[in-house]
């Protein structure tokens, strides 16, 4: 059987993961556009290749929770592909596979000039930091204003599957939003989020909670289908 998860901030920030925004809209103290956007790095790159240390930092320090693990256990059993909004490498170090980030990674970098051009980094990324034809690297982010290059293949996984996990994310902001519309019409999708945007409905099992909860109660209903 072929498993597709959508995965969000929420199944991270269980692993102590800031989500970023705040109440009032801003990404640790700085507006959104200033910090993950184009014209925000071409402004003060400086500020924005701080930022993203910061994130990397965080990440170093924390683990990967009981619903990454319940996921990577999944796929003794079945297929599984993940398809992630989030940029971080939990779903990774649980031991999951076969998984998309919709939005980049924040332990890769990339050229300037070549989205295609991506390094391993772990390390902090600074100006003067560059490729050998001398070009800046930047975060292998998807900043807003930017197409995501692996909408695609997204689309086609989700397509395929048999059964749709939807964990810690609002599905409200496109294009990952979009997703949902390419399932087949009778696929059973379970939905874990502690504040779910969507009703339970014949095809659509809700679990109003963390997925460090939701998500192994999930898993339970699939296996005795």
């Amino acid at each position: 059987m072929n498993i597709v998860v959508l995965s969000g901030a929420g199944i991270s920030a269980e692993s102590g993961i800031n989500t970023f925004r705040d109440s009032n809209g801003l990404w640790e103290g700085h507006d959104v556009m200033s910090v993950a956007s184009p014209q925000g790095f071409s402004k003060d790159p400086a500020l924005v290749l701080d930022f993203y240390n910061q994130r990397r930092k965080q990440l170093n320090e924390v683990s990967p929770n009981k619903a990454h693990k319940a996921l990577a256990e999944l796929e003794l059993k079945y297929t599984v592909h993940i398809i992630t909004q989030n940029v971080d490498d939990l779903h990774e170090r649980a031991g999951s596979t076969n998984v998309t980030h919709l939005h980049g990674e924040l332990f890769k970098a990339r050229s300037i000039h070549n989205e295609h051009e991506i390094y391993e980094w772990k390390k902090d990324l600074n100006l003067g930091d560059v490729n050998k034809h001398n070009h800046q690297l930047r975060p292998h982010i998807v900043w807003f204003g930017e197409a995501v290059p692996k909408m695609d293949e997204a689309i086609e996984l989700v397509h395929k599957a048999a059964i749709v996990i939807v964990v810690g994310t609002s599905m409200q902001v496109y294009p990952a939003a979009g997703l949902l519309q390419y399932a087949k019409h009778k696929t059973p999708i379970y939905f874990v989020d502690p504040k779910p945007a969507i009703d339970s409905s014949d095809r659509i099992t809700v679990f109003a909670e963390k997925a460090t909860t939701g998500i192994p109660k999930a898993i339970e209903l699939i296996e005795k289908l």
